[in-house]
Protein backbone atom coordinates (compact mmCIF):
# COMPACT_ATOMS: atom_id res chain seq x y z
CA UNK A 1 0.00 0.00 0.00
CA UNK A 2 0.78 3.67 -1.04
CA UNK A 3 2.30 5.80 2.25
CA UNK A 4 -0.01 8.36 2.68
CA UNK A 5 0.75 12.10 3.29
CA UNK A 6 0.29 13.66 5.95
CA UNK A 7 -2.56 16.09 5.67
CA UNK A 8 -1.78 19.86 4.98
CA UNK A 9 1.72 19.04 3.85
CA UNK A 10 1.75 22.08 1.11
CA UNK A 11 1.08 24.74 3.00
CA UNK A 12 4.87 26.10 3.48
CA UNK A 13 4.83 25.64 -0.21
CA UNK A 14 1.58 28.40 -0.46
CA UNK A 15 3.86 30.28 1.76
CA UNK A 16 7.50 30.50 0.11
CA UNK A 17 5.47 31.19 -3.22
CA UNK A 18 3.65 34.03 -1.94
CA UNK A 19 6.86 35.41 -0.97
CA UNK A 20 8.34 34.56 -4.53
CA UNK A 21 5.68 36.44 -5.87
CA UNK A 22 6.21 39.58 -3.43
CA UNK A 23 9.71 39.55 -4.46
CA UNK A 24 8.83 39.55 -8.16
CA UNK A 25 6.37 42.08 -7.93
CA UNK A 26 8.66 44.50 -6.09
CA UNK A 27 11.34 43.76 -8.31
CA UNK A 28 9.69 44.67 -11.26
CA UNK A 29 8.42 47.88 -9.75
CA UNK A 30 11.74 48.71 -8.95
CA UNK A 31 12.97 48.16 -12.37
CA UNK A 32 10.42 50.25 -13.81
CA UNK A 33 10.77 53.06 -11.72
CA UNK A 34 14.31 53.47 -12.61
CA UNK A 35 14.72 52.67 -15.85
CA UNK A 36 11.45 54.84 -17.30
CA UNK A 37 11.71 57.69 -15.97
CA UNK A 38 10.58 60.38 -18.94
CA UNK A 39 9.45 63.96 -16.73
CA UNK A 40 11.29 66.82 -17.13
CA UNK A 41 13.30 68.12 -14.46
CA UNK A 42 13.95 71.69 -13.61
CA UNK A 43 17.52 72.95 -13.33
CA UNK A 44 18.25 75.21 -10.83
CA UNK A 45 14.70 74.12 -8.63
CA UNK A 46 16.40 75.63 -5.07
CA UNK A 47 17.41 78.85 -6.40
CA UNK A 48 14.51 79.16 -8.39
CA UNK A 49 12.04 78.55 -5.64
CA UNK A 50 14.20 80.94 -3.50
CA UNK A 51 13.65 84.00 -6.05
CA UNK A 52 9.79 83.20 -6.27
CA UNK A 53 8.84 86.50 -4.27
CA UNK A 54 11.16 88.60 -6.82
CA UNK A 55 9.43 87.19 -9.65
CA UNK A 56 6.32 88.40 -8.28
CA UNK A 57 7.41 91.37 -7.86
CA UNK A 58 9.11 91.69 -11.38
CA UNK A 59 5.12 90.75 -12.64
CA UNK A 60 3.39 93.20 -11.11
CA UNK A 61 5.93 95.88 -12.09
CA UNK A 62 5.71 94.63 -15.77
CA UNK A 63 1.67 94.75 -15.52
CA UNK A 64 2.02 98.11 -13.73
CA UNK A 65 3.54 99.42 -16.92
CA UNK A 66 0.53 98.98 -18.89
CA UNK A 67 2.06 97.49 -21.91
CA UNK A 68 0.17 96.10 -25.00
CA UNK A 69 1.94 93.32 -26.50
CA UNK A 70 1.07 92.09 -30.21
CA UNK A 71 3.36 89.33 -31.23
CA UNK A 72 2.51 87.83 -35.27
CA UNK A 73 4.56 84.91 -36.33
CA UNK A 74 3.77 84.27 -40.21
CA UNK A 75 5.21 80.94 -41.62
CA UNK A 76 7.05 81.49 -45.05
CA UNK A 77 8.49 78.51 -47.00
CA UNK A 78 8.24 75.28 -45.92
CA UNK A 79 10.80 72.53 -47.11
CA UNK A 80 13.47 69.84 -46.29
CA UNK A 81 16.16 72.33 -44.62
CA UNK A 82 13.54 73.88 -42.36
CA UNK A 83 10.65 76.34 -42.10
CA UNK A 84 11.27 80.14 -42.27
CA UNK A 85 9.27 82.10 -40.36
CA UNK A 86 8.37 86.11 -39.70
CA UNK A 87 8.41 87.25 -36.63
CA UNK A 88 7.13 91.34 -35.89
CA UNK A 89 6.17 91.96 -31.87
CA UNK A 90 4.51 95.46 -31.07
CA UNK A 91 5.27 97.13 -28.24
CA UNK A 92 3.12 99.75 -27.00
CA UNK A 93 2.67 101.81 -24.02
CA UNK A 94 -0.20 102.62 -21.96
CA UNK A 95 -1.15 105.56 -24.05
CA UNK A 96 -0.80 103.76 -27.28
CA UNK A 97 2.08 105.00 -28.64
CA UNK A 98 5.30 103.01 -29.58
CA UNK A 99 7.90 101.71 -27.31
CA UNK A 100 11.51 102.71 -28.83
CA UNK A 101 15.07 101.93 -28.02
CA UNK A 102 14.22 98.17 -26.91
CA UNK A 103 16.94 95.31 -27.14
CA UNK A 104 14.53 92.60 -27.91
CA UNK A 105 16.15 88.50 -27.48
CA UNK A 106 13.85 85.60 -28.18
CA UNK A 107 14.51 82.13 -27.07
CA UNK A 108 12.19 79.96 -29.95
CA UNK A 109 12.11 76.56 -28.23
CA UNK A 110 10.78 73.01 -29.54
CA UNK A 111 8.85 71.11 -26.92
CA UNK A 112 8.79 68.47 -28.57
CA UNK A 113 11.97 67.63 -29.53
CA UNK A 114 15.80 68.60 -28.01
CA UNK A 115 18.87 70.11 -30.05
CA UNK A 116 16.41 72.10 -31.98
CA UNK A 117 16.11 75.45 -29.35
CA UNK A 118 17.48 78.88 -30.97
CA UNK A 119 18.37 82.30 -29.49
CA UNK A 120 17.72 84.55 -31.64
CA UNK A 121 18.28 88.93 -31.55
CA UNK A 122 15.25 90.67 -33.17
CA UNK A 123 15.83 94.03 -34.71
CA UNK A 124 13.65 96.55 -34.41
CA UNK A 125 11.91 97.69 -37.56
CA UNK A 126 10.41 100.72 -36.35
CA UNK A 127 7.44 102.30 -34.42
CA UNK A 128 8.03 100.22 -31.94
CA UNK A 129 7.74 96.35 -33.84
CA UNK A 130 10.81 94.65 -33.61
CA UNK A 131 11.44 91.21 -35.68
CA UNK A 132 12.48 89.83 -38.86
CA UNK A 133 12.84 86.59 -40.82
CA UNK A 134 14.29 83.65 -39.02
CA UNK A 135 14.42 79.88 -40.44
CA UNK A 136 13.65 77.13 -37.70
CA UNK A 137 14.79 73.54 -38.62
CA UNK A 138 11.38 71.89 -38.25
CA UNK A 139 7.89 72.13 -38.60
CA UNK A 140 5.42 71.70 -35.97
CA UNK A 141 4.73 73.51 -32.67
CA UNK A 142 7.28 76.21 -30.71
CA UNK A 143 7.31 77.99 -27.87
CA UNK A 144 9.15 81.62 -27.32
CA UNK A 145 10.03 83.11 -24.51
CA UNK A 146 10.80 87.00 -25.38
CA UNK A 147 12.55 89.56 -23.40
CA UNK A 148 12.40 93.25 -24.48
CA UNK A 149 15.30 95.00 -22.14
CA UNK A 150 15.40 99.28 -22.19
CA UNK A 151 16.49 101.95 -20.23
CA UNK A 152 13.04 102.66 -18.58
CA UNK A 153 11.75 99.36 -17.79
CA UNK A 154 11.93 95.65 -19.66
CA UNK A 155 9.13 93.82 -20.28
CA UNK A 156 8.73 89.51 -20.95
CA UNK A 157 6.26 87.40 -22.19
CA UNK A 158 5.53 83.97 -24.23
CA UNK A 159 3.80 82.97 -27.11
CA UNK A 160 3.13 79.31 -28.86
CA UNK A 161 2.65 79.23 -32.12
CA UNK A 162 2.39 76.29 -34.77
CA UNK A 163 4.14 75.82 -38.23
CA UNK A 164 2.11 73.59 -40.86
Amino acid sequence: MAATRERGWWYPYIFVGCFVVVVGVNAALAYFATSTFTGLETEGAYQKGLAYNDNIALAKAQEALGWTVDTKVTPGVIDTVGAKVDIAISYRDRDGKAVEGLEVKADVIRPTAKGMDQHIVLAPLGNGVYGGSYMLPAKGVWDMDVAAVGAAASYQHAQRFVIR
